[in-house]
């Protein structure tokens, strides 16, 4: 694959990778490993239609466009960890003497990407970035996360590259409680999270749904453990698709964490590569609708890493071509969701109906 930041390059698919991601760790046998990007990568090395990818430079972010998102206090606690040995955030936050660097790159990746999908030169893109964001606060790291990369990039696609209107769709199997709080306010961007409930870290009920200007733009979906492709594609189809559309995102970001397939050990959904391949689909076709080829991924979540790189895998098949990339799990009918998924999407859609005319 070559890199490109340069002219219009229609067709093909972005990758944000960067050797400073794998310097990063949170300690011996820690989940969030480097060997998550190296399962990726060897996975890339195999796939199909390497024609269609292409990898994006990663840049730092700066530390105003840090800013946006993050207290000053926030930034200077993990500025102080930049060469030492080890800093503990909380219990399953840490860093090493490189997490710093490999964090402001991660962060400033995703807007690499961002840009380069908004300026026409990508048809989409997938940041495979360590460390992950969603769950970093305004002013505090924590569950793996150090800055929230989502909204940092989220902000810079509305302050710097013109658009008025966002949305983050947040499938990681934890609720994405940093992103929910640095748009909770707000309009311009459209949260919605589907995710195990309850769970880590607690936060993502139903009747989370914004503040002031952003009430409902705040889209909780919390699933019982259990649920699998036919789950989150109907979430997809009643809940997101009608939204979307009378939304009208300009962009679309996805904190893809890949914890959510069957066998992982942080958490107990059942989402399979297939799965992952239709709600792929499905999203390329809600932003086909709303803003065709700006639909970015930034990875989030994922512990097994043979699920983790087929996930990624099916997600890339898609975004690249669809099933004649011959990296997209073989077709088949969609199971129906489950009855505990239905009467979650029946809640759901009873708390948003204030708010959207669609829903009415």
């Amino acid at each position: 694959m070559n890199g490109t930041n340069g002219p219009p390059r229609s067709g093909l698919v972005g990758l944000v990778r960067d050797p400073l991601f794998l310097l990063h760790s949170n300690g011996p046998g820690h989940p969030e490993s480097p060997d998550r990007l190296r399962a990726i990568d060897a996975m890339i090395g195999r796939f199909p239609r390497p024609d269609r990818l292409i990898d994006v430079a990663a840049r730092d972010a700066t530390r105003e466009e840090l800013s946006w998102v993050h207290e000053e206090s926030h930034i200077r606690a993990i500025e102080a960890s930049r060469g030492r040995p080890w800093t503990v955030f909380d219990a399953d936050t840490s860093a090493c003497e490189h997490s710093a660097a490999a964090a402001v790159r991660a962060a400033g990746g995703l807007m690499a990407l961002v840009e380069g999908v908004v300026r026409g030169r990508l048809t989409g893109g997938f940041a495979l970035v360590r460390p992950p964001g969603h769950h970093a606060e305004s002013g505090r790291p924590m569950g793996f996360c150090l800055y929230n990369n989502v909204a940092v990039a989220s902000e810079y696609a509305l302050r710097r590259l013109g658009l008025e209107r966002v949305l983050v769709f947040d499938w990681d199997v934890h609720h994405g409680n940093g992103t929910m709080h640095s748009f909770y306010g707000t309009d311009r961007v459209l949260f919605c999270s589907v995710h195990q409930y309850p769970h880590y870290p607690g936060t993502g009920r139903i009747d989370e749904v914004g503040t002031g200007a952003g009430r409902g733009f705040t889209v909780n979906v919390p699933l019982p453990p259990g649920q699998g492709d036919g789950d989150y594609a109907a979430i997809v189809e009643r809940v997101l698709r009608p939204i979307v559309l009378e939304y009208r995102p300009q962009l679309i970001l996805v904190s893809a964490g890949f914890d959510i397939a069957e066998g992982d050990p942080l958490a107990d959904m059942r989402v399979t590569p297939r799965g992952f391949a239709r709600m792929t689909g499905q999203l390329l076709a809600l932003s086909g609708e709303c803003c065709p080829d700006r639909l970015a991924f930034s990875l989030e979540g994922g512990y097994d890493l043979d699920n983790l790189a087929r996930g990624v895998s099916a997600v890339l098949g898609m975004h690249a071509g669809g099933a004649g990339t011959g990296a997209v799990p073989d077709g088949g009918g969609v199971p129906e969701p489950s009855r505990q998924t239905r009467a979650v999407i029946d809640e759901v859609l009873k708390a948003l109906r204030p708010f959207w005319k669609t829903l009415s």
